[in-house]
């Protein structure tokens, strides 16, 4: 030591009084996939961009209209279109009102309705804080035509190789851990069944994320054979990577979308004759709600606003208040897999990843297009044919909406069965293969493998102590292993590995709680 010190004199010689520590990775980071109004920030494209923003804010920023001068129309983020279709009697499925006697079943024009917007709206709602957004296009055009009441949504405009070009992107992003796409519901049963099978292949090759799935069907499920959608979604699963997934049913009656986001122009494509003539049925000879649609189509003067031309139009027509109130109902009936991503990022900040985020309310959520019993619920969660497994959202009085599940579509798996114990070995594989990149090119010795193996103790030792495993000393919690004749023969340190065996007690929910009552004799005195 002092061959290097030649001149007399005082030195300071800094040493390192902690050893290598596993820094944990983030556990939940979402990755959006689908359309939104625009993708542009300061003369730069954001198309196909993988983005990582941190709030809703951002989010507009970037992927919303910018805001309208004062004096302008503003723009709206995303505008839905809806008609009122005639029918001889009253649907099975869906919305309708009565109106002069008749049944009008409200129904969307297909290729307006998009789910990216709300369901980050919805993220942010229920507690969410870092995501990725990959914008794989904008709004399409509308097709000017309903579609057939009872009918499933498949936009045309919602392109398979879009959503599957932004999902192969995120090969090269580590960061997120949830992979949803709002918009595959809007895609054919086939397309949607190739673009589940696509996510769930990537997330078993990354190893790094799993994928949040809406059920087709879960919007408006029919209150028989709502069975069928299920035996469809399950069928379209796949075989491969069933750990990686899991899936929330049914859609979500939600708040997002209020009276200032649909007016006039979102019936009936637009056309004010169809909806002035729907109108003067209940409502004839009304002469405000004449002068207003004259006012709206610029045969007399006015200086109100688009958004003052309908509260007119509203106060003055109860009817027109009506259809309104029950189109944003239907507007409102959103897939839940945007606001999981929330819960769960609130369940992983309050309690840890470890937790299952279940038995907690989402935010937004109001009601439920189907009532799921028990008796229901079964069928979702255990199927022994298929193995794989639902969550269901359920309505319970005095809680309003719950999630209730918390299983990952391999149900029938002793080892993955549950969404935490998935996530909690991802966190964990995860954080040690980062920290132990640090030790490539190290020597392949017992010093090397000591320090690796306290390290990576410390580490989940941290956990232990946060509730993160079983047991109640660190030898039941979990064990390190690093050696030679431990993990390694001679041969694999001749071939230049080092083996590192872990074992871990992981927290498992408790699903079922059973009672055992038993009548006890009365004792003599």
């Amino acid at each position: 030591m002092t061959a290097k010190y030649k001149t007399p004199g005082v030195y300071i010689e800094e040493v390192n009084a902690f050893h290598n520590s596993i820094l944990p990775v983030p556990t939940a980071i979402p990755a959006f996939i689908g359309y939104t109004p625009q993708a542009s920030y300061e003369g730069k494209s954001y198309f196909n961009i993988p983005t990582k923003i941190s709030s809703f804010a951002e989010f507009k920023f970037i992927f919303c209209y910018p805001d309208a001068p004062a004096s302008a129309i503003p723009k709206q983020q995303y505008s839905p279109e809806y008609y009122l279709v005639k029918q001889k009697q009253k649907p099975i499925k869906g919305s309708c009102i009565t109106i002069a006697g008749d049944f009008y079943a409200i129904v969307p024009d297909p290729n307006t309705i998009y789910y990216m917007y709300n369901s980050i709206r919805l993220f942010y709602e229920n507690g969410g804080e870092d995501a990725y957004i990959v914008s794989v296009g904008t709004y399409g055009c509308p097709s000017k035509t309903p579609m057939h009441p009872g009918d499933q949504i498949v936009n045309s405009n919602v392109q398979l190789n879009d959503l599957q070009n932004g999902i192969a992107l995120l090969k090269k992003e580590q960061e997120p851990t949830m992979y949803i796409c709002p918009e595959a519901t809007l895609l054919s049963v086939v397309n949607n069944a190739t673009l589940m099978q696509s996510m769930l292949f990537q997330n078993l090759e990354m190893q790094t994320a799993i994928s949040i799935f809406d059920v087709i069907g879960g919007r408006d499920p029919d209150p028989i054979l709502y069975l069928d959608d299920i035996e469809t979604f399950r069928n379209n699963t796949g075989a491969r990577g069933l750990s990686f997934g899991c899936a929330y049913y049914p859609f979500i009656g939600t708040t997002m979308m209020q009276q200032t986001d649909i007016d006039f122009n979102s019936l009936f494509g637009g056309d004010l004759e169809q909806l002035e003539a729907l109108l003067s049925l209940a409502e004839n000879a009304n002469q405000n709600i004449t002068k207003i649609f004259k006012m709206i189509r610029g045969l007399e003067d006015t200086n109100l606003t688009i958004e003052a031309l309908n509260r007119a139009l509203l106060t003055a027509s109860p009817l027109y208040s009506l259809i309104i109130k029950e189109t944003l109902i239907v507007a409102n009936m959103l897939p839940p897999s945007g606001a999981m991503a929330g819960v769960i990022t609130t369940t992983d900040n309050q309690e840890g990843v470890w937790k299952a985020p279940a038995n907690t309310s989402i935010v937004g959520a109001v009601s439920l297009p189907i009532k799921l019993s028990s008796i229901d619920q079964a069928g979702l969660n255990v199927d022994a044919v298929s193995g794989k497994s639902i969550n269901a959202i359920r309505f319970f009085s005095g809680n309003s909406v719950l999630v209730w599940g918390a299983r990952t579509l391999d149900g029938n798996s002793t080892d993955w069965r549950y969404i935490p114990v998935r996530r909690m070995l991802i966190f964990l594989e995860q954080s040690c293969k980062l920290a132990t990149k640090a030790f490539v090119f190290e020597p392949n010795d017992s010093n090397t493998w000591l320090v690796v193996k306290k390290m990576i103790s410390n580490f989940l030792t941290s956990i232990w102590r946060q509730g993160g495993f079983q047991g109640v000393t660190q030898e039941d919690a979990f064990f390190v292993r690093c050696g030679l004749n431990e993990t390694m023969t001679n041969q694999d340190i001749l071939n230049d590995n080092m083996i590192v065996s872990v074992g871990v007690s992981i927290v498992r929910p408790v699903e079922f709680i059973v009672f055992s009552f038993v009548i006890q004799m009365k004792k003599s005195n």
